[in-house]
């Protein structure tokens, strides 16, 4: 009798290691498909934009469409190639597409606070005559 009992405890603690192991390579799944799944272009790219260089991406998007896509996933992988290792702001990027021949043109107002409110260039010389 003791020795039936022995075996059904032992492979009762079999069962429960078997399913302890399932449990835990079921945990450890999303965990590798996470770290497999690689940052999309949008994703690096923030990781060094900084200021208004999303603005100046966007808008040589919209000015340049054949260029930017190849444009971008050369600028993607020096980044993570630790070729760019610092931030990039909005006037180095125009800096940038310049260089490479893009002259990326950027919607630019005047603006001038005047009491408490904001007036464009225009609205401030129509206000003075």
């Amino acid at each position: 009798m003791d020795d039936e009992l022995e075996r059904i405890k032992q492979r009762r603690l079999r069962e429960m290691q078997r399913k302890m192991l399932l449990q835990q390579s079921k945990a450890a799944e999303p965990k590798k498909q996470e770290a497999a799944r690689a940052p999309s272009n949008a994703e690096v790219l923030d990781g060094v934009f900084q200021g208004r260089a999303w603005e100046v991406h966007n808008a040589a998007k919209e000015q340049f469409p054949q260029v930017m896509p190849e444009v971008e996933r050369i600028l993607v992988d020096a980044v993570r190639a630790g070729k760019v290792n610092q931030k990039i702001d909005g006037e180095g990027l125009v800096g940038f597409f310049r260089q490479i021949g893009l002259n990326v043109r950027l919607n630019t107002q005047i603006r001038f606070s005047e009491h408490g409110e904001l007036k464009t260039l225009e609205q401030k010389l129509k206000s003075e005559e």
